[in-house]
């Protein structure tokens, strides 16, 4: 099953500008994906060309999202995600992984960029036994998130909150931990928040980010990996910790040793 919930019509929220750079179109653009265009594929080059790691963090974002989701999916058993800042679908997407170890999964995706409103039906292809929901909000309209996401998730069950890159868009920090703060409080005991962001090097990495703001047209600001570790102030973080993101958990099967990048993870369990 799938629901779109924007409030306003998917086709009136869907006017994209395609002279300007987009952030979710670069990552998509970084992750090998298709849904770009020339504009992004400029900054993106640009980007990468000050700073060639920036490929290697997109994607052990997009494989430590699917560890997480994998391990609260199987071991944890949980069946209910809620992922705000969604982006563009590219692969392993939270319900493709979700579903995949639980078919029964419902997952709610949260975002209000147009270009994801455009690319909502591809996102939202459900297991018929699951189900997904997208929400066009806003990451500060909180109260409103959880409205409608209560009409598919069931609040007095646990919930899995994915916050994947999205923290970093919110200059102020304090800021940031009051949004990470309200969602978490309306989770019930034994829900879960995943978080990933950049860091910070001091070097490199800020003065790619510093050209990113000044052509994209949503800011981003690096963290340290003690400000991401506060996110999760009174819950229970799951080993190994907040670590960069490669770090988290490796798999098995990988081959070589995981390489530490600039984008840092964490797990954690409400209690």
């Amino acid at each position: 099953m799938s629901v779109t919930e924007d409030g306003s019509g998917l086709g009136q929220a869907s006017v994209i500008d395609t002279s300007v750079a987009h952030s979710p179109r670069i990552w998509n653009y970084w992750l090998g994906g298709k849904d770009n265009y020339e504009v992004d594929r400029h900054v993106g080059d640009e980007f990468r060309e000050l700073f060639p790691p920036i490929v290697d963090i997109a994607r052990s974002s997009r494989q430590f999202l699917a560890r997480a989701v994998r391990h609260l999916a199987g071991e944890a058993g949980i069946r209910q995600f809620l992922d705000i800042g969604t982006g563009l679908p590219t692969v392993d997407n939270t319900h493709e992984v979700a579903q995949r170890v639980a078919p029964e999964s419902r997952i709610v995706y949260v975002d209000n960029d147009p270009i994801v409103l455009a690319h909502a039906r591809a996102l939202l292809l459900s297991s018929a036994e699951g189900a997904t929901t997208y929400i066009d909000a806003d990451l500060f309209d909180t109260p409103r998130i959880l409205e409608v996401a209560a009409q598919s998730l069931d609040f007095t069950r646990p919930i899995a909150l994915m916050l994947m890159n999205i923290l970093g868009h919110v200059p102020d920090f304090e800021r940031a931990r009051e949004v990470v703060g309200a969602l978490v409080a309306a989770l019930p005991s034994g829900s879960y928040l995943v978080v990933a962001d950049g860091t910070t090097d001091g070097g490199p990495f800020d003065a790619a980010i510093e050209m990113w703001n000044q052509a994209g047209s949503l800011p981003y600001t690096l963290r340290t990996p003690e400000q991401i570790a506060q996110y999760f102030d009174g819950l229970e973080l799951l080993e190994p910790g907040v670590v960069a993101c490669p770090l988290w958990r490796p798999d098995a099967v990988d081959l070589g040793v995981p390489v530490a990048v600039d984008e840092f993870g964490a797990v954690g369990r409400k209690g």
